[in-house]
């Protein structure tokens, strides 16, 4: 098994994901190699909750010019993964 903070990267902080903690929703950049079960046991170990459902994103990189000699670079592909608690549950990371 990996590790579990290599699985979790960071969580998102915008507006949309500020908006699913009443939901108990929490959004987090994962490693695009993960899979949901893996995502499942990384968060349930890290923040010691527990997770009923597990939804992931691929976000593709954008294209962006460079203006100086007119080349083409690309950002890095992410990956998203939207994670769901049980009632009760909630990671103190996200409370101000």
């Amino acid at each position: 098994m990996k590790d579990p903070r290599d699985v979790v990267i960071a969580p998102i902080v915008s507006e949309k994901s500020y908006e699913q903690l009443e939901q108990n929703i929490y959004v987090f950049q994962v490693s695009t190699s993960a899979s949901k079960p893996e995502i499942r046991q990384a968060v349930e170990s890290i923040f010691d909750v527990t997770v009923t459902k597990v939804n992931t994103l691929n976000r593709k990189g954008k294209v962006r010019r460079n203006r100086r000699d007119n080349t083409l670079g690309k950002r890095a592909d992410t990956k998203r993964a939207i994670v769901t608690l049980a009632e009760g549950d909630s990671i103190q990371i996200f409370e101000t």
